[in-house]
């Protein structure tokens, strides 16, 4: 359909996961990709590439604001802007607040939310100069209901639902669109390594009666980018089969 065609986006955790579908479906609507991860990964590179765009992998620590710095900088002199940002790069350290060390809420507010402070703040000076961009927060449903386990995963996810409701009232005069997207139960390969009867009794809370497909997370995230939702600022939407209404 080309949704996306002669823009440019750069989203951070895509050599796999959510992040690399994202990748895929913007390119199949004609959209130019950089990506990140913590190693260069050409093997997603030359599979979004074949969809006919240009694609660059760049290795990158999303939580170390100075390489991020340089990695903006990189994708901006390589192809010329960025239109798009999608702040994607995630992990998970589960414990009860008991339990949990201060390196395992450390590591996940790095990584999980300070990412994403280091992305905008490099490339809202680019959108700004463009007049235009839209940044896409990838949140979680666990960021707006909590999950017992799981503080540090949800406070940092709710930190990107609230800094994405910020930078969407800042930024909103000139141009730039922030939203977040709050997955539920998706079928990746970290949901694919927890028991069968504990994958069971979540589908059989969800509405939908099924997990999540990564393409449900990038038809929405695609929605977000286009111009088919320049009125949509501010937003968190969630996609969970109706399992948090």
């Amino acid at each position: 359909m080309g949704l996306l065609s002669g823009k440019t986006a750069l989203i951070t955790g895509a050599a796999r996961g959510i992040g690399k579908a994202i990748a895929l479906k913007y390119a199949s609507e004609g959209c130019n990709i950089a990506f990140t991860d913590l190693e260069v990964n050409l093997d997603t590179e030359k599979e979004i590439a074949a969809l006919g765009v240009k694609a660059k992998s760049y290795a990158s620590n999303a939580a170390d604001f100075a390489q991020t710095e340089e990695v903006v900088k990189a994708v901006k002199e390589e192809f010329g802007s960025i239109d798009i940002l999608v702040n994607n790069a995630g992990i998970t350290k589960d414990g009860l607040m008991l339990r949990m060390t201060e390196q395992q809420w450390d590591a996940v507010i790095a990584v999980n939310l300070k990412s994403a402070f280091n992305f905008i703040h490099a490339c809202v000076p680019v959108m700004m100069r463009q007049r235009g961009g839209s940044i896409i927060n990838m949140a979680s449903v666990v960021g707006v209901h909590g999950n017992a386990g799981q503080a540090n995963y949800a406070a940092s996810k709710a930190g990107l639902i609230a800094l994405a409701k910020s930078i969407a009232q800042e930024m909103g005069p000139k141009g730039i669109r922030a939203n977040a997207i709050a997955p539920g139960f998706i079928e990746t390969a970290m949901t694919a390594a927890l028991p069968e009867d504990i994958r069971k009794e979540w589908c059989n809370k969800i509405p939908l009666r099924r997990g999540g497909q990564v393409e449900d997370i990038a038809n929405v995230a695609t929605f977000l980018a286009s111009d088919m939702s320049s009125y949509v600022s501010g937003q968190v939407i969630q996609v969970d089969g109706g399992m948090n209404m």
